[in-house]
């Protein structure tokens, strides 16, 4: 977005005005008209906490096919109050009033009772401005508050200060703290102001717009001695449709957001594990890959590492005679001569399949020519009619090994014939085993906003004439891709939840897409510090089954010390993956992978990494559950619930890429720098933090909050794991689980998967505070659990709730389960947690020898584990 040719329309009007709890709202009208059309100014009450703006005219109609569907208003505010002489609507909602001054260009702003400064103001004499054929919105900057959001942006986590594209690329080996754009589309901003003090509340306004075109967003990197510092979201096409939000927390902001865009999806729990791939084992000739994938499976069980699923690369889709190209919905029968019997044989060991599949055809395709034939493809209008009437969309394309590329075209997913084809070969991908789609290359890095879509799937609304890629922008195509992925899933297998995970999206790709993560990174200490700020970012973001390729996709192989450190970070993230595709200078079609057990003086230590990742499974999909409910990411910037401690606004803190909360019960940290054998953890104060934290790992020892600790961290034992005082994690096995034992779904489960072991024990790692502090004060922790494959609304979910009082020489614990959402399926079978029956492990820290009571309930010593805890069984009381 290099051009300029902004005009600030003025005198406006009042058109309309309305009042009610159906959503209070007034249109403006410009009287100047921009190069003959005059826009249109509106602002409406949605939702508590919820206001929505838009700037169109005939010339720039709202997004064609918006991201978020328009927000049904159900709201309570007061009557609005419309001054027509002064020029000045305003209402309250809650302890909030929104005011539209339109004395000059409209100004919105946002106050709160007691608070002198807005929260929130648009700039004087230069909000909505018209930009050539898009717009612009500009907005006051605090230069020291913290801002988060954009999807998927570079580190550190604190957007302030910077300028950033509003769009999606294919950034092979990019740099975790200066590479932009990244992977992902999506215009939401948070603007997070501390208390004044810890006695006020601080404050979160979001700013979304529901386009798919190209735009940027400047968060005060723009400073001009007239306009001063201000913030700037530019949209290369079409009118603004844009959501406020506010709230007094990120929490409730981002709910806020979820209620605008969806709710993130449920992943199936099996995501919880370890996923294995890489480039290398779908390449193979001889052996044949799918042997090769099976070897690598089997040496997982020989050096008793357990996996979960398998990102199976594009190379299986790769044609058996020259041109070697990536043909996908096809099958290499070299390399995999019966998939059925392959996927068969993966799943008789536990192991489910990820299919790699792009969303670009190659010209040496066998369904090419049939599928341009049927305008499956983009028209370019500049291309000559005489040549190829249909005036096809052709582009470079990869298409075999590292760097190489063919010609081909992107499918358009507003045609009916792409659409189809697509959920099609989805369809035939699921009638031969593979379990999950894995949507890559999904950028859509199309380089002329004048090629034309079908609009057969998504017609056009009323008085938007134009079909061009520009104004529809191309990443409605990255979330009608998830669509027909998710459509043909749920069609096929409608008793599982659809797991589609891709690589770009958009908000609107993630109703479709339950899983992400942050593309072909490269291996380096600062990339693997950077992607806990990405992470963080994602996480506001509703990007929240998230992860990063462990080790790096691409780059150097990591030493073993490097390889340790990650993956110790790594088990304590959403979504846990190794995948790679290490370039060969010898075989660039083939290239590195990274396996566990690839060095030998590390593979104990990755091991037993992997292993506590299984062990955390029930907190991490606990985690998941809340996600998809309350749209709390699982991992959360440390002030996150703590923003009263000043300390957590320091820029340190701000920066998100040390430290950071996986879920509510751990801190983790990190160590990022080779030789390193300790870290520096600020460990933030709060009413949930006054009895302090517990080093998880030897030595062990009490630390209070509010301050910073150094932290023994050497590689071979562990980064920092400190547990808060008060709150207990749920643990299961150390290895996959099935939570499904009697009915016909688990019957056709065990008959494909017959070696998984039944999710048949649960254990609490209890955290209290040491004997002499907290004692008699009482300490609540619940976690959710439900079947973790049914189809959402098919299996009931379990809320457990414990809690414990500790004193010098005991610990009184209960605990108690009962159905928080009923099934609302009709022939949804009845489920309950499979060691419900039996009851509950309490595992105390280490060191800690009081003794666990249970009032009435049972209660039973069962001696110290392998780790040298205290262990205590004891019954649950299941609530009807």
């Amino acid at each position: 977005m290099l051009h300029q040719f902004e005009s600030t329309p003025q005198k406006y009007a009042l058109q309309e005005q309305t009042a009610g709890a159906a959503g209070p709202s007034v249109t403006l009208r410009s009287a100047e008209a921009v190069n003959g059309n005059h826009f249109d100014f509106t602002f409406e009450a949605v939702r508590p906490g919820v206001f929505r703006t838009t700037f169109t005219s005939p010339s720039h109609p709202l997004p064609p096919l918006p991201s978020a569907q328009r927000v049904t208003a159900s709201t309570s505010t007061t009557s609005p109050t419309v001054d027509a002489a002064a020029k000045t609507f305003s209402l309250t909602d809650g302890d909030v009033t929104a005011t539209v001054d339109w004395t000059d260009a409209p100004i919105v702003s946002l106050t709160r009772a007691g608070v002198a400064k807005p929260l929130y103001k648009d700039m004087a004499y230069r909000s909505y401005v018209v930009d050539g054929t898009g717009v612009a919105h500009y907005s006051n900057y605090k230069k020291d508050d913290l801002y988060v959001g954009l999807g998927e942006k570079a580190g550190p986590m604190n957007l302030a200060g910077r300028g950033f594209q509003i769009t999606a690329s294919d950034t092979f080996g990019y740099d975790a703290l200066r590479t932009d754009p990244l992977y992902k589309h999506i215009p939401l901003l948070l603007h997070v102001s501390p208390p004044k003090d810890n006695k006020s509340e601080g404050y979160c306004v979001g700013l979304f717009s529901t386009s798919h075109a190209r735009g940027t967003w400047n968060v005060g990197s723009e400073i001009d001695g007239m306009w001063g510092h201000f913030k700037v979201y530019r949209q290369a096409y079409g009118g603004l449709e844009q959501y406020l939000l506010v709230g007094r927390s990120v929490a409730e902001v981002v709910k806020l957001y979820a209620g605008v865009v969806g709710f993130p999806l449920l992943a199936p729990r099996y995501m919880m594990g370890y996923v294995s791939g890489g480039m290398k084992y779908t390449m193979e000739d001889e052996p044949r890959a799918a042997d090769v994938i099976i070897d690598f499976i089997d040496k997982c069980a020989a050096h008793d590492i357990p996996v979960s699923a398998f990102q199976m690369s594009s190379g299986y889709t790769i044609a058996e005679q020259p041109p070697k190209t990536r043909n996908v919905f096809t099958w290499n029968y070299h390399r995999f001569p019966d998939p059925r019997a392959f996927t068969a044989e993966c799943h008789k060991r536990g192991v489910r399949l990820l299919a790699n599949i792009k969303p670009y055809v190659l010209a040496n395709h066998p369904n090419y020519p049939e599928l341009k034939a049927n305008n499956a493809f983009f028209k370019d209008p500049s291309r000559d009619a005489a040549v190829d009437k249909l005036q096809t969309g052709i582009a470079r394309l990869w298409s075999a090994g590292g760097g190489e590329s063919g010609e081909g075209s992107h499918l358009d997913f507003t045609s009916k014939a792409g659409f189809q084809w697509w959920y099609d070969g989805v369809k035939a991908l699921k009638s031969v085993g593979i379990d999950a789609m894995w949507n890559d290359n999904n950028e859509y890095n199309i380089f002329s906003d004048d090629w034309e879509n079908a609009l057969e799937t998504v017609p056009a609304p009323e008085g938007v004439s134009s079909a061009k890629v520009g104004l529809w922008g191309r990443a409605i195509h990255t979330e009608l891709m998830g669509k027909s992925s998710h459509d043909a899933c749920v069609d096929a297998v409608p008793d599982e939840r659809p797991l589609v995970l891709t690589r770009s999206a958009t908000a609107g790709t993630m109703r479709y897409a339950c899983s992400s993560w942050s593309g072909d990174n490269v291996t380096s200490w600062d990339g693997m510090r950077g992607a806990n700020a990405i992470s963080l970012n994602a996480g506001v973001s509703l990007l929240q089954c998230y992860g990063h390729d462990i080790g790096g996709f691409e780059g150097p192989q990591p030493t073993p010390e490097h390889l340790v450190r990650w993956v110790q970070i790594g088990v304590h993230q959403p979504r846990f993956a190794i995948n790679c595709y290490k370039t060969s200078e010898d075989d660039n079609l083939v290239g590195g992978v990274i396996e566990p057990w690839m060095h030998p003086t590390a593979t104990p230590l990755v091991r037993a990494a992997i292993k506590r990742r299984y062990e955390l499974v029930p907190y991490t999909y606990s985690g998941a559950l809340l996600s998809h409910l309350e749209a709390l990411p699982s991992m959360r910037w440390t002030g996150w619930g703590y923003e009263s401690d000043p300390e957590v606004w320091t820029p340190a803190l701000l920066a998100g890429d040390t430290q950071f909360w996986f879920g509510d019960a751990l801190l983790i940290g990190g160590v990022y720098s080779p030789g390193e054998s300790s870290a520096n953890l600020y460990l933030p104060a709060g009413d949930n933090t006054a009895a302090g934290f517990l080093n998880v790992n030897a030595p062990y020892e009490w630390l209070p909050a509010g301050q910073w600790h150094t932290i023994s961290s050497a590689w071979h034992a562990s980064i920092p794991v400190l547990a808060r005082c008060g709150g207990a994690v749920p643990v299961g096995q150390n290895l996959p689980t099935t939570s499904r034992k009697e009915g016909q779904f688990a019957e056709a489960e065990a008959a494909e998967f017959p070696n998984v072991a039944l999710d048949d024990w649960r254990g609490v790692e209890v955290y209290p505070a040491p004997a002499g502090t907290a004692e008699g004060q009482t300490f609540t922790s619940t976690w959710l659990e439900d079947d973790g494959i049914s189809a959402q609304g098919r299996s009931s979910i379990y809320e457990i709730t414990l809690a414990y009082t500790p004193s010098a020489t005991s610990i009184e614990v209960t605990a108690s389960a009962a159905v928080k959402v009923a099934a609302t399926v009709a022939d949804a079978p009845e489920w309950s947690p499979l060691w419900l029956a039996s009851g509950l492990d309490i595992i105390l820290p280490v060191g800690d020898e009081r003794v666990v009571t249970a009032g009435t309930q049972t209660v039973a010593d069962k001696g110290r584990d392998s780790k040298g805890r205290r262990v205590y069984h004891i019954s649950v009381d299941v609530k009807a």
